[in-house]
């Protein structure tokens, strides 16, 4: 017999109410919903670039492989040219044997990253404008996000340490200003984590978005034994296949071995076949979205140029696809401007509000999924709306 006591229904943890889905994501999915019921919508919201890219063949990979599990810490040929390149970029040696993790995607680095670093109640120090899932997956691996204002400067992030403090998270280059950290900057970052026992946990998923004939500035160049330093990238976010979800990091051995219980425990290993193609292809892959990332880097100081005759500022940067537009003596705040671009002009950009608290005066555009001439018809709108919103 059933007892007649009445039934509890079962709950999902606690955590999860106080998690809220990706700004960014959300909005590209009603996009999505919005074009599939045949709206007309120029998208300013995502965080890609379109690419020309061939349609990849599989053939000539290892029949036998690619198909099953591969080492958990990556394909090894991938993890070798990985190595390599990350050496080029950064002058630092890296071990592919122990100092790198092939993942799925950046996004899972950085949160196997805080899921290995934090204890619970452990804070992690967010400059804004912050990539919106830094203070959720800070959240989730049990630790308290501390978030900075747009406006401070790192010099001041000292201020911010407490006895708790576990780590500070950049993203260099910026999304979703396009700034560049220079050498000075990650200079006085690296003073302050030797000087607190801190990590500094470095996402550089955009580091080839950079002007050409500039440099950009690993975080690795200051700490080449990694002594604290873990650098998170993106090999699909780079080359124009964000769909592909192929991420890495780098970090020292010591740290790598407690992360990659994470992968195994979660993922198991990155895609096989992906990394195994991207294996073989790395140099043609480089040499075909090189010239293609220069031109979105171009098209995105173009746009800004844009924007600033119009009478729209941007926060500084030069580099990504991004630019982070201010409201000006807009009346609406980030998420009812979005709104009402999208309604009423049929674009889409991102609220500034997901980036942080200090942010809500901006709105993210994303340069890299249309054409100059939708580009320009976007562009226009954002400068229309303030206008008119005045």
């Amino acid at each position: 017999m059933f007892s007649e006591t009445p039934l509890r229904p079962p709950r999902h943890s606690s955590l999860l109410d106080g998690i809220s889905e990706a700004s960014s994501i959300r909005l590209n999915n009603q996009i999505y919903e919005l074009k599939e019921a045949g709206r007309d919508i120029v998208t300013l919201s995502l965080g890609e670039a379109f690419f020309d890219i061939p349609l990849p063949s599989f053939e000539g990979l290892p029949a036998q492989q690619i198909h099953h599990y591969s080492h958990s810490r990556g394909v090894p040929l991938l993890r070798e040219k990985l190595a390599r390149y990350q050496r080029e970029i950064s002058a630092a040696p890296v071990d592919p044997a122990e100092e790198i993790l092939v993942t799925v995607g950046s996004k899972a680095a950085i949160f196997m990253v805080l899921t290995t670093l934090l204890e619970p109640g452990d804070e992690v120090i967010i400059p804004e404008p912050l990539w919106v899932s830094y203070p959720d997956q800070v959240r989730l691996a049990r630790g308290v996000p501390v978030m900075t204002p747009w406006f401070e400067s790192v010099e001041e992030l000292g201020a911010r340490v407490t006895p708790r403090t576990k780590a500070i998270i950049v993203n260099n280059p910026h999304n979703p200003t396009g700034r560049r950290l220079g050498a000075d900057q990650l200079r006085v970052l690296h003073q302050l984590a030797d000087r607190h026992g801190l990590f500094l946990i470095a996402d550089e998923a955009y580091h080839e978005f950079v002007p050409a004939g500039e440099r950009f500035v690993s975080a690795l160049e200051h700490d080449p034994d990694k002594r604290h330093t873990v650098v998170c990238n993106s090999m699909s976010k780079n080359y124009g296949i964000s769909g592909w979800r192929i991420g890495y990091l780098v970090a020292g051995a010591p740290l790598l071995a407690q992360v990659i219980k994470v992968q195994q425990h979660l993922v198991t290993c990155a895609p096989t076949i992906l990394s195994h193609w991207l294996a073989k292809h790395f140099e043609a892959v480089l040499e075909h979205t090189r010239p293609q990332i220069r031109r979105v880097v171009e098209t995105r100081n173009r746009m800004a140029r844009l924007l600033a005759d119009r009478g729209v500022e941007c926060l500084e940067g030069d580099s990504t696809f991004y630019l982070f537009a201010s409201l000006g003596a807009s009346r609406l705040d980030s998420e009812e401007f979005a709104y009402e671009l999208l309604v009423r002009h049929g674009v889409g950009v991102v609220p500034g509000a997901g980036y942080g608290a200090s942010c809500d005066r901006f709105v993210r555009i994303a340069v890299g999924a249309e054409s100059e001439e939708r580009l320009v018809r976007g562009i226009s709108a954002v400068a229309t709306l303030i206008e008119e919103t005045r």
